[in-house]
């Protein structure tokens, strides 16, 4: 939609709990392949241990969570994080494993992106292959999409904090979220935007609310910014 569509600004109504929100996390998934010799049990001098040299790799990653956890963080996002979300791997009890699969997830902050995740894992890879035996991989990029940070001096952003100031009785907290939204794709597309929503619990949940107080005040704070904005 977004070849086709423009705007001068956007308001994500993402549930807030009626606090500004100005930067979010993005995300990477990569599969990393580590590479085996397949052999009968019987015969160890003929085979590679895939899910082996995996542990490697995943001690490797623990590391590198570590380190992450350890850097300069963003203001409002903290670090970047990096788990190892799904692994596949071995076929019967009788035979080394040719193949293992670790899929994963880096969580980014702005300054990050798929391409400088590429390059920390594969620094991270490049170093087992240096120095354990035997050690091979494939490093594949999946599904990727970037943080997001807006500028508070943004006119958007100013119009709905003055207008959210008025209807809350005080300034409204500025926050960030863990979590992706489209704000990334509309920013990159250049249109101005933020998020901002009602108050609740229980995302995704069988038991997810609103709190209908907070939707009458976001509607009053929507109309009055889009009025103001527009004018």
């Amino acid at each position: 939609m977004l070849e086709s569509f423009t705007a001068d600004a956007a308001i994500i109504t993402e549930p807030s709990h009626l606090e500004v929100t100005l930067a979010h996390k993005g995300f990477a998934w990569f599969d990393v392949e580590i590479e085996g010799r397949a052999a009968h049990g019987s015969r160890p001098e003929l085979g590679i241990d895939a899910i082996a040299k995996a542990g490697h790799f995943l001690v490797a990653l623990e590391d590198l969570g570590r380190r992450l956890a350890q850097s300069p963080a963003h203001p409002l996002l903290g670090t970047g994080t990096v788990h190892a979300s799904v692994i596949h791997g071995g076929e019967e009890p009788s035979t080394y494993p040719a193949h293992c699969r670790i899929t994963l997830e880096r969580r980014t902050v702005p300054g990050e992106n798929a391409d400088t995740v590429e390059r920390e894992l594969t620094a991270v890879l490049d170093h087992l292959t240096d120095t354990v035996p035997d050690f091979r991989y494939q490093l594949t990029r999946g599904l990727h999409r970037e943080p997001f940070e807006a500028a508070p001096e943004v006119s958007i952003v100013r119009t709905l904090t003055h207008h959210a100031e008025q209807a809350l009785g005080h300034p409204p907290v500025v926050r960030a979220e863990p979590y992706w939204t489209d704000c990334a794709l509309l920013d990159r597309a250049g249109i101005p935007c933020l998020l901002f929503g009602v108050d609740g619990e229980d995302a995704h949940a069988a038991t997810e609310y609103v709190d209908l107080a907070s939707l009458d005040r976001l509607t009053d704070i929507l109309m009055a910014t889009i009025t103001d904005f527009c004018s």
